[in-house]
């Protein structure tokens, strides 16, 4: 078998039972998706997408009560940081599409500049730069 993919995180993000769209992730970050699969409702139960050549997937959440979307508790157990060239870019970008600030953007001594958003659907993105 010849895999063409190297070792990667791949995060899958949960998403609520009838979901319908998911156009944040393309304004805000330029996310390309290349697979899109529907329930009978037409809600989304499963979605590939990547962000610079960084693959992610939503799934709606689980049958079987393991796999919660953050509007479930009001909460996530996993931020998503997202590397970029310009952290104050994105974030603006991610604002203009619906994003939900929590901390703006600033430069640490560990020579990261880091900011953190909400997105829509309740998950939370740390977008951050080398400095």
């Amino acid at each position: 078998m010849n895999n063409i993919f190297k070792t990667a995180f791949v995060p899958q993000l949960a998403i609520a039972h009838g979901t319908m769209e998911l156009e944040f992730y393309k304004k805000a970050f330029g996310a390309v998706e290349t697979k899109h699969i529907v329930n009978d409702d037409g809600s989304i139960h499963v979605s590939e997408m990547f962000i610079d050549g960084a693959m992610f997937h939503f799934h709606e959440e689980s049958y079987n009560n393991t796999t919660f979307s953050p509007s479930k508790y009001n909460g996530v157990t996993t931020t998503i940081g997202l590397m970029v060239a310009d952290a104050d870019a994105v974030i603006a970008q991610a604002l203009n599409a619906g994003a939900r600030l929590i901390s703006p953007a600033q430069s640490y001594d560990y020579g990261y500049r880091q900011g953190l958003i909400i997105d829509p659907l309740g998950h939370q993105w740390l977008i951050e730069m080398i400095l």
